[in-house]
């Protein structure tokens, strides 16, 4: 009898298997940024701040380039540097953050519109924003109109949301504690 051809995801030996020990020189290292392109950022800055509770840590304009960087994170704002040379070495040692890149006159172009990667051709998929509570964060965002590409009861994977930001990249919703249901 042959062999099923059925693909499937690696066993737990083949994914440790294919991973190498970290070379002692990167013992340091963080993942530090994920950048996303922005069409309006007025509209982004609000989404982040206002309905995901994130604190713009520093922003930077390249006028001879025409794009700005708002860096975002779940800061103290009170903890950011008032001096510009630390508060930057301050943003970049921070993990985690987004980086939102704004290449300027694209928020007057009603044709310009960023692929988010859920849609052929697949890439990138999202971000994920940990909360205390999926439901609670959930009604909020449903309150706020927030677009939901699934709610925490919809699907085989319950307890988890994806909703969208103004660009259309997704974001999901999860519970530390409760994603260990999941696995």
């Amino acid at each position: 009898m042959a062999a099923s051809t059925e693909p499937t995801g690696l066993s737990d030996e083949a994914a440790y298997g294919a991973c190498s020990e970290p070379d002692a020189s990167t013992k340091d290292f963080l993942f530090q940024q994920t950048m996303l392109r922005v069409k309006d950022p007025k509209k982004s800055l609000d989404f982040y701040t206002r309905i995901l509770g994130m604190t713009l840590l520093q922003k930077f304009d390249f006028p001879a380039m025409k794009f700005s960087l708002y860096f975002l994170g779940y800061e103290d704002k009170n903890d950011i540097p008032k001096d510009k040379t630390e508060q930057t070495a301050w943003t970049f040692s921070r993990k985690a953050t987004l980086e939102l890149t704004h290449n300027w006159g694209t928020e007057n172009d009603e044709n310009q519109s960023y692929h988010n990667g859920n849609s052929d051709p697949r890439g990138f998929g999202h971000i994920g924003i940990a909360v205390p509570d999926v439901n609670k964060a959930c009604k909020r965002f449903e309150e706020l109109g927030v677009k939901f590409v699934k709610k925490p009861d919809d699907g085989k994977m319950k307890g988890l949301a994806f909703v969208q930001d103004p660009d259309g990249y997704w974001i999901e919703i999860l519970n530390p504690n409760h994603m260990v249901t999941l696995t």
